[in-house]
């Protein structure tokens, strides 16, 4: 794996990249990768750099020491904020999980454990989700007198349903993997030995489209669901003729039609 870019100096994350892909890894796993400041900037520059760098087109993110996937927020950092301090806090991881979501490329969140809290907060704003057999998954910041707060209330009624969601977030309840993948919550729920090569294989399988298409798929479906579905259908026939514009749907096409595999350059 090639490192990252110049200059990039991470505390709490590891970052590599190998091919096409970035590994974003959490990497404070005496505290189950508990998210504190200093993490949620570490995961703001890997995340940017990957969105920055032409030659990445996903990105993989994980736990590292495999209890967890993020345990949450870190408690001994959260007890002594102010109200003030702790609406910054919350918006400021916010802001990072906004980027990730809408980072133009596909995000896999390989779940290989605890995925608690922000933990949660940060798989759902992630594009795909394939979890271990032993994940487990919560909102547990009511037992805490708080609310979630990088995002749980507004992803995870999008992603299960009110009722569903209401019912995790006032119960602070933990369910598995399994229970997960029922109601919606993850996509796929895999061996842990497999969960990066299935991971991986989802990113090869998209990668093999067009990638301004991925791109505006991704924009289409994430703008929409934040709007009527009047205005989402419009924003889709735009998108659609901007990719009626390119030569990859020129080649696609083509190659359909010779019956060929087509050979797609982003463009």
């Amino acid at each position: 794996m090639s490192s990252p870019g110049a200059g990039l100096t991470l505390e709490n994350v590891l970052y590599e990249k190998k091919g096409p892909i970035a590994y974003v890894t959490l990497n404070r796993p005496k505290v189950m990768n508990a998210l504190n400041q200093r993490t949620w900037e570490n995961l703001r520059a890997a995340f940017e750099d990957a969105r920055d760098d032409a030659a990445i087109r996903g990105v993989i993110l994980t736990g590292a020491g495999g209890k967890a996937f993020i345990a949450g927020a870190d408690i001994s950092e959260l007890a002594h904020l102010s109200s003030v301090e702790a609406e910054k806090s919350s918006s400021y991881g916010q802001a990072v999980l906004n980027l990730i979501e809408n980072l133009g490329k596909p995000v896999i969140a390989a779940i290989n454990g605890f995925a608690l809290g922000g933990g949660c907060e940060t798989a759902m704003a992630c594009t795909i989700r394939v979890a271990a057999e032993n994940a487990k998954f919560g909102q547990p910041e009511i037992k805490l007198g708080l609310i979630p707060g990088g995002g749980g209330t507004q992803r995870m009624p999008r992603l299960v349903g009110k009722g569903r969601a209401l019912q995790l977030i006032l119960s602070g309840e933990t369910i598995s993997a399994q229970e997960a993948y029922r109601i919606g919550l993850v996509n796929e729920v895999v061996p842990a030995a497999e969960l990066i090569t299935r991971a991986e294989a989802i990113l090869k399988q998209i990668f093999s489209n067009a990638p301004l298409a991925v791109k505006f798929s991704l924009e289409a479906v994430n703008k929409g669901l934040e709007t009527s579905q009047a205005e989402g259908l419009a924003l889709e026939a735009s998108f659609f003729g901007l990719c009626a514009g390119t030569e990859d749907k020129k080649e696609g096409t083509q190659a359909f039609l010779q019956k060929r595999a087509p050979q797609f350059q982003g463009r």
